[in-house]
C-alpha cells in the first residue's frame, strides 16, 4: 500500500479529492454532511483518490468512515488504509446517506442522463431548501413509525370498504420488494404499471422503489407501440398490468422488450397461463424466500439524490421524454407542498383523499401517494368509470377534506349542476340566483383582503351553499384544486359564487409537480398562487409588460430527461433553472400569471399533453391534397383540426389562389372528383375529396397513443396559410396563435355543443 498521506487541519476542516475546504461551524456538522463549496485553502502533493475525509468535530484519536480510516493528532489527519476506489462496498458508505457525494466522486452537475446517475442536490444553507435530503423508504418507516395503525389506502371489493392500515401498507410493499427481487429486478431498471388506481398500483411503484428499481406509470389509454416505446425506453424488467384487456397490449409487444422477465396482472383472476405471467396473489408470496437482509441490504444503498421514478411526458415534437425524478424530488416536494397547502398531519386530523387521475401523470402522484404518505392521509379508490359519471357518487361518500379536478372534471360537474338547476322551481331559481350574486362579491372581496361576513352571506350559506357542497360531496373539503390544464375564469367564478373557492396550483413533471400554490388565505382568481417554500421563480427576457418565460429553481426540479442529454440541456440551463416553456408575469404581490405558452404542446381540459407536430405531419403524409394542418384543442374537451389544400401560389404576391395544383388535380382525378379549384371542393363538400380525408383521420386516429390525442372534428379551410395572411412565419413556420385568433368563430363551432358526441364521422358543417 502508498505510504500513509499526512496533512495539516485544522478543527472544522476537511480533505476533498486532496483539497482542503473549511466546514464553518464544526460543532454544528455531523460526520460526512458537509457540501464542498469553500475557497481551497491548501492541495495534497498526491490527492486522496477517494471520496470526503475530515477532521471530528470532537478531535477523536480515531474517525471510521466504513472505508476509510482515520488518526488524527494535534490536527494531523493521516489516511491509514483504503479499499479500492471499485470496492462494492464504497457505494454503501456512511456519507452517501446524505446524496450530496458519491462514494468514487461527488455528483458535481444538478442533472444527469443516465438511470443509474447521481445529482447535486440544490440545498439551501436555511428554510425548507434546507430540510434533511431523505428517501423514499426512510419516508415511509417515519409514516409507519407515526400512523402506524391509521388507515391509509380504502378501496370498494362487493360494494364494501376495505382498508389497509398504514403498518399493513409498509407491509405489502416490503412483501412486493423481495418478490420482484425474486423475479430478477436490477438496480435501476423499470417495473411499468398500466392501470386504474388501485392499492396493488401504489404497492408496485412503491414495492419497485424499495427494491431499487424505477417505478415508471403507463396510461391506460396507450397502444401497444406506446406501451413498447415506455417498456423499452427504461428497460422495463417487471410489467404490471391491470386485467386481461392490458395484457394484450403487453403480449402484443413482449417479443420486443429484450429486458422483460415477468408480467404480473392485478384487477382480475388470469384468463390464461403462461410462462412468467403471475396473479397478484402469486406475485406477492414469491419473494417469501428472499430473505429481509438482502432487501435491506439494497434499500441502505440508495441515496436521496439517486433516481427512483420516471415521469413520461409528451414534448412539442418526437418521443415522450423519461423526466427522471430522485427520492429527493419526490420526499422534499411533498413535504414542502404539503406544508404550504397547510395539509394536517394525520395525529391532528387526517385528510382524505380520492384517487381517480391517471396515476402515470405526475399530480395524481403527489396528491394520492407521497402527499398521504408524508402527513397520514387516508386515500379512497374510486370506480373506473369515475370520469363516466360515478366521481361524484364517491365523492359524496368519501366526503373528502381535499380534492384536486383538472378543469374538465370541474366543468363537468359545473355542467351537471347547471342542467339539474334548469329543471327546478321558479322560486328555487331565482333563490339559488341570488345566493350566487352574494356568494361571488363576497368571496371576491374576502380575496383582496376584506375580512367581514355579511348577513346576506349567513342567510345564503344555510339556505344554498350547505346543500349544494352536500350534493357533490364537497361539504367537508376545504381544499378544492385544479391543475395539470388552464381553467376558464367563468368555471372559477361558477364555484367561486357557490362559495366553493378553486385554488389552482402550478407545475409540471420536470419540477415534481406544483411549484406554485393558492392557498385560502392567498390566492387571486385567474393567478396559479405563489411559488412554494423553498422554491424559486425567474421572469426569463421580460418584455415591456413585465411577461417572460417562467423558470423555476429549488429541490422539486427533475434530474434529467432519461438518455436525451440535449433536450436535458433544453430544459435546464447553465446556471440550473429550468425553462418551463411558458409565458407568465409575477405582480408586485408575487402572485404569478400564465399568459400563454413558448412551446407548442396542446394541453387538453383532461390535462393529457399533446404534440401536434407529429399529427399534422401524419395526416398531411396520409393525404397528398392536404397543404397545412393546423391541430387545435387547448384547454377544450377533444382535438379538432383546420385543413387547407395545396394550391397555386402567386409568385410575385406569394398569395395562395383558388387554383388546385397539378398534383391535387391528378389526386382528385384519382378519386373520381372533377374538381379543379379550393372553392368547388369546399363548397359541394365534394364526397370523394371529404371520404378521403376523413379516411386520412381515421387512419392517423388509429395510431394515436390514446383517445385523448385523436381527432374529432376537422375543417377545410377557403384558403391556404401565408406569410402575407400572417399564418406563416418568414422561415414558413406555423404562427399557431394567429391561425387561432383568425379563425376562432370556426374553432368555436368545433365545440359550441357541449353534448356533442366526440365522433370522427363528419367534417365540420359549414
Amino acid at each position: 500500500m502508498a505510504a500513509p498521506l499526512k496533512v495539516a487541519l485544522k478543527r472544522g476542516e476537511m480533505v476533498c479529492r486532496g483539497a482542503v475546504f473549511s466546514l464553518g461551524k464544526p460543532a454544528e456538522k455531523t460526520r460526512g454532511t458537509m457540501l464542498c463549496e469553500s475557497e481551497a485553502r491548501s492541495t495534497l502533493a498526491d490527492p486522496v483518490p477517494m471520496a470526503y475525509l475530515s477532521v471530528d468535530a470532537q478531535g477523536s484519536s480515531e474517525v471510521s468512515l466504513d472505508d476509510i480510516t482515520i488518526n488524527s493528532s494535534a490536527g494531523t489527519v493521516e489516511v491509514c488504509s483504503m479499499k479500492p476506489a471499485d470496492d462494492p462496498k464504497t457505494e454503501r458508505s456512511q456519507m452517501n446517506k446524505t446524496g450530496l457525494a458519491s462514494s468514487s466522486r461527488p455528483a458535481s452537475n444538478v442533472w444527469t442522463t443516465q438511470q443509474d446517475g447521481e445529482v447535486k442536490l440544490r440545498m439551501d444553507e436555511e428554510g425548507m431548501g434546507s430540510e434533511a435530503p431523505k428517501t423514499v423508504h426512510e419516508v415511509f418507516q417515519e409514516a409507519v413509525s407515526k400512523y402506524s395503525d391509521y388507515y391509509a389506502l380504502a378501496s370498494k371489493k362487493n360494494g364494501q370498504w376495505v382498508k389497509l392500515t398504514y403498518k399493513m401498507y409498509y407491509d405489502k410493499c416490503w412483501k412486493a420488494a423481495k418478490s420482484f427481487l425474486k423475479l430478477g429486478l436490477e438496480r435501476f431498471h423499470g417495473v411499468c404499471i398500466l392501470g386504474f388506481n388501485s392499492p396493488e398500483w401504489f404497492i408496485a411503484d412503491i414495492g419497485a422503489i424499495f427494491a431499487g428499481g424505477l417505478a415508471v406509470g403507463i396510461y391506460t389509454t396507450n397502444s401497444p407501440e406506446a406501451c413498447h416505446y415506455v417498456a423499452e425506453n427504461c428497460s422495463a424488467n417487471i410489467l404490471v398490468v391491470e386485467n386481461h384487456t392490458q395484457l394484450q397490449k403487453i403480449l402484443e409487444i413482449e417479443h420486443k422488450l429484450p429486458h422483460m422477465k415477468a408480467i404480473i396482472q392485478y384487477g382480475e383472476e388470469l384468463k390464461e397461463k403462461r410462462p412468467n405471467l403471475y396473479s397478484w396473489r402469486e406475485f406477492l408470496d414469491l419473494g417469501e424466500d428472499i430473505p429481509d437482509s438482502q432487501l435491506r441490504e439494497i434499500i441502505e444503498s440508495q441515496k436521496p439524490n439517486q433516481c427512483c421514478t420516471l415521469i413520461y411526458t409528451s414534448g412539442t415534437t418526437g418521443q415522450p421524454k423519461g423526466v427522471m425524478l430522485s427520492h429527493d424530488n419526490l420526499t422534499w416536494t411533498s413535504i414542502a407542498a404539503g406544508r404550504s397547502l397547510m395539509l394536517l398531519e394525520a395525529t391532528e386530523k387526517q385528510e382524505l383523499v380520492v384517487s381517480y387521475l391517471p396515476l402515470s401523470h405526475v399530480a395524481a402522484q403527489m396528491i394520492d401517494i407521497w402527499l398521504p404518505v408524508t402527513f397520514g392521509g387516508q386515500v379512497f379508490f374510486a370506480q373506473p368509470d369515475a370520469l363516466k359519471g360515478t366521481l361524484v357518487d364517491t365523492l359524496r361518500e368519501v366526503r373528502p377534506t381535499a380534492f384536486l379536478g383538472v378543469p374538465r372534471v370541474w366543468e363537468k360537474i359545473e355542467e351537471k349542476m347547471k342542467s339539474v338547476g334548469a329543471k327546478s322551481s321558479t322560486l328555487r331559481r331565482k333563490v339559488a340566483s341570488w345566493a350566487k350574486g352574494v356568494g361571488l362579491q363576497t368571496n371576491l372581496k374576502w380575496m383582496n383582503g376584506h375580512s367581514e361576513v355579511p348577513m346576506n352571506f349567513r342567510l345564503a350559506r344555510q339556505l344554498v351553499y350547505k346543500k349544494v357542497r352536500k350534493a357533490i360531496g364537497l361539504d367537508r373539503c376545504t381544499k378544492c384544486f385544479t391543475g395539470a390544464a388552464p381553467i376558464s375564469r367563468e368555471t372559477l367564478e361558477f364555484f367561486l359564487s357557490l362559495n366553493i373557492p378553486v385554488f389552482e396550483l402550478y407545475g409540471m413533471s420536470e419540477s415534481s409537480g406544483p411549484h406554485t400554490v393558492s392557498i385560502p388565505q392567498a390566492f387571486r382568481l385567474t393567478s396559479c398562487g405563489k411559488e412554494m417554500a423553498g422554491c424559486r421563480t425567474l421572469i426569463h427576457k421580460p418584455d415591456a409588460d413585465g411577461i417572460g418565460e417562467i423558470c423555476f429553481a429549488g429541490r422539486h426540479i427533475f434530474m434529467g430527461y432519461l438518455n436525451m442529454e440535449e433536450k436535458t440541456k433544453e430544459a435546464i440551463d447553465k446556471d440550473g433553472w429550468l425553462h418551463s416553456g411558458d409565458l407568465g408575469k409575477c405582480d408586485k404581490d408575487g402572485f404569478i400569471y400564465i399568459t400563454g405558452r413558448i412551446k407548442e404542446l396542446i394541453i387538453t381540459a383532461g390535462g393529457e399533453n399533446v404534440p401536434p407536430v407529429p399529427i399534422e405531419d401524419a395526416v398531411k403524409e396520409a393525404c397528398p391534397i392536404i397543404s397545412n394542418a393546423m391541430l387545435v384543442g387547448d384547454k377544450a374537451k377533444f382535438l379538432a383540426m383546420l385543413l387547407t389544400l395545396k394550391c397555386i401560389i402567386n409568385t410575385e404576391s406569394g398569395e395562395p389562389g383558388d387554383d388546385l395544383t397539378a398534383e391535387a388535380i391528378e389526386y382528385c382525378q384519382k378519386l373520381g372528383s372533377k374538381a379543379t379549384k379550393v372553392s368547388e371542393i369546399i363548397s359541394s363538400k365534394d364526397k370523394a375529396v371529404y371520404a378521403a380525408i376523413q379516411a386520412a383521420v381515421s387512419e392517423v386516429n388509429k395510431r394515436a397513443v390514446s383517445n385523448a390525442q385523436k381527432i374529432q372534428k376537422w375543417v377545410v379551410l377557403e384558403k391556404d396559410f401565408s406569410v402575407g395572411g400572417g399564418e406563416l412565419g418568414p422561415t414558413m413556420k406555423l404562427k399557431r396563435p394567429v391561425v387561432a385568433q383568425k379563425y376562432k368563430d370556426l374553432i368555436d363551432e368545433f365545440y359550441a355543443d357541449a353534448n356533442t358526441p366526440t365522433t370522427t364521422e363528419n367534417a365540420l358543417r359549414q
